[in-house]
């Protein structure tokens, strides 16, 4: 009895342990699966672009000056004031010039009345000439006082003209309507007319410039669209166009200026901002299309042409049941973001889009998450 009892006891245990064995394994097979998340391939439209960054400026920016070299008496202006055309925006001391001008009259009223003497003068006397009672002579010199007089006239209304012009440009107004950008003196300080009093900008419309290679060139056009994102507006993506392109290239960076104009009716875009510029060159349609980072990017250094050149080569792991197989593809277009695959891949096929990195060929993995394009 007690035999029996033990060999029972024994059965027990040995079955126990090959249960524990078998779920050990078990469990140990599931953690060998890696975890990745897929995609399916399926094909899209995908845009050619090439990506610049450069600064915004305004469509048109005005720097105004003083004539005048005095002492800046008023500003009626700030930055970021709207102005009209013809508005004020400072003024300039002019004590100096109106007492010119104040002298200016005198003189032309001087002027006037001898101006008015003479010409009685030589009307008398040119009737005196006809009528034979005077010698040329006599009437020859007071006909030359009457010219030296109406001379002086014009002279003096010349100068009165000028100086008044002068003293009209003691008030500085705007030759556009526009936004004030930057004010560059405070009241006080001395103006300089070679260097202005304030700058307006236009910001309904702004650019950026940016310079292009030769290569970029051939496919660089006036009217390409772009797409222009600042750091300000991380979730806003603006939109411009090609306006002009430099015709000759700058002969030390071989490169040429390249400007785009981008509306901008919420005044947004600031003077100053720094911009990245994505030009939209064409469009691929049907094509198969990857995330960049989904391929495996490898590099080698082959000799062609007795030289050493980089050479680039992707790969993406596509799954297969439960496991993944490594597969070469070839390149049809890539840019910052995506891959357009020529050939190596077929609609369809469920591509390892994250965890990719842990994988290698045949690797067993476990699909957490197929993402939708």
């Amino acid at each position: 009895m007690k035999r029996v009892f033990l060999l029972s006891l024994l059965i027990a245990v040995v079955g126990l342990s090959g249960w524990g064995c078998t779920k050990k394994s078990l469990t140990d097979e599931k953690e060998a699966l890696l975890p990745v998340r897929v995609s399916e391939l399926q094909p899209g439209t995908l845009n050619k672009s090439l990506t610049y960054s450069g600064d915004i400026v305004a469509e048109t920016e005005i720097k105004v000056f003083s004539k005048i070299p005095d002492r800046i008496e008023k500003f009626y202006v700030d930055e970021s004031e709207w102005v009209n055309k013809g508005d004020r925006i400072a003024e300039i001391f002019a004590t100096t010039i109106q007492q010119t001008v104040r002298q200016a009259e005198a003189g032309l009223a001087a002027a006037q009345a001898q101006y008015a003497n003479t010409e009685v003068e030589y009307s008398r006397m040119n009737r005196l000439f006809q009528e034979h009672a005077i010698s040329k002579q006599q009437f020859d010199l007071v006909e030359m006082q009457f010219e030296a007089a109406k001379s002086s006239l014009q002279q003096a209304e010349a100068g009165l003209k000028s100086i008044k012009s002068t003293l009209a440009d003691a008030t500085v107004s705007a030759p556009i309507s526009g936004i004030i950008g930057k004010r560059y003196y405070e009241e006080g300080d001395m103006a300089n007319p070679a260097m202005p009093l304030v700058s307006i900008v236009q910001m309904n419309r702004v650019k950026v410039s940016f310079n292009a290679t030769e290569e970029d060139l051939s496919v660089l056009r006036v009217g390409l669209q772009a797409q222009i994102d600042v750091r300000s507006y991380p979730d806003q993506i603006f939109s411009g166009k090609v306006l002009k392109i430099s015709p000759v290239l700058d002969p030390l960076t071989r490169m040429a200026t390249v400007e785009v104009l981008i509306e901008n009716p919420k005044q947004q875009l600031k003077p100053g901002m720094f911009a990245k510029v994505r030009v939209i060159t064409g469009k691929l349609e049907n094509v198969l299309i990857i995330p960049r980072n989904t391929a495996i990017e490898n590099t080698r250094l082959e000799r062609i042409d007795n030289r050493d050149q980089v050479i680039k080569s992707y790969s993406i792991f596509v799954v297969q049941a439960d496991s993944v197989i490594q597969r070469p593809i070839q390149v049809q277009y890539m840019d910052e973001e995506f891959i357009a695959i020529a050939s190596g891949a077929q609609t369809g096929e469920k591509v390892v889009i994250e965890g990719q990195n842990k994988l290698s060929e045949s690797s067993k993995v476990m699909v957490i998450e197929e993402v939708e394009d």
